[in-house]
């Protein structure tokens, strides 16, 4: 499995043969995703409908290139892609995705609205993406973990990685992080996780990473 992400939460997850299949996590309004490098893209997967995890002008883009792109999405992000113009979009369960609990965090009193719905995505039982949640119970050896948010913070983030114990972890949603406090804390997790015997992966924007399971 080859994972390149594309700054905060979009990730993209490239298996080889015999599987041969190309994912986006997220692709959101922070990501600097270049629709022209992508040479394929078999599925879109939006946790939820919040700009910087759908950003409808990007994902547009990716379908002018990708027409046959299926996009999967909760229900009230459908209906936004819909009334966008975006015609594929899916209520199927994609192949080698099983769906799980993880709502979206509460946003109160920082921001008056409810969350919006969302899924967390198991992906061919590696890789797990919760979108804006630390409220799961389960996790596929590879673990996309939202690292810090206006909605939660890096304590809790390792705290439940801890306790999930995945083979390894992906820090995502860090767009809020300046350059030198992403490089310290990423210092810090890696040590902490390695003590449990996980490993942390200080992914770089643009630069893939394999991980062989």
């Amino acid at each position: 499995m080859k994972i390149t992400k594309y700054t905060h939460s979009c990730l993209l997850v490239e298996m080889p043969t015999p599987i041969n299949r190309t994912v986006l996590f997220d692709p959101g309004s922070f990501s600097t995703l270049h629709v022209n490098t992508l040479e394929f893209l078999d599925d879109i997967f939006i946790t939820h409908n919040h700009s910087d995890h759908m950003d409808l002008e990007l994902i547009k883009q990716l379908v002018m290139k990708f027409p046959n792109v299926q996009i999967t999405a909760p229900q009230d992000a459908r209906q936004q892609l819909l009334q966008a113009g975006i015609d594929n979009v899916s209520s199927e369960t994609p192949q080698g995705v099983r769906f799980f609990d993880a709502p979206h965090e509460t946003i109160r009193p920082y921001f008056p609205a409810d969350p919006p719905d969302q899924v967390g995505y198991h992906y061919l039982g590696l890789l797990s993406d919760p979108g804006d949640s630390h409220s799961f119970s389960e996790s596929m050896p590879i673990l996309a973990l939202p690292v810090t948010a206006p909605w939660g913070d890096v304590v809790k983030a390792t705290a439940l990685a801890l306790k999930l114990k995945p083979k390894y972890v992906l820090p995502i949603h860090d767009w809020h992080w300046r350059d030198e406090a992403r490089q310290s804390m990423y210092d810090t997790l890696e040590q902490r996780f390695d003590e449990s015997g996980i490993t942390f992966l200080k992914l770089i924007d643009g630069v893939p990473v394999v991980i062989n399971l």
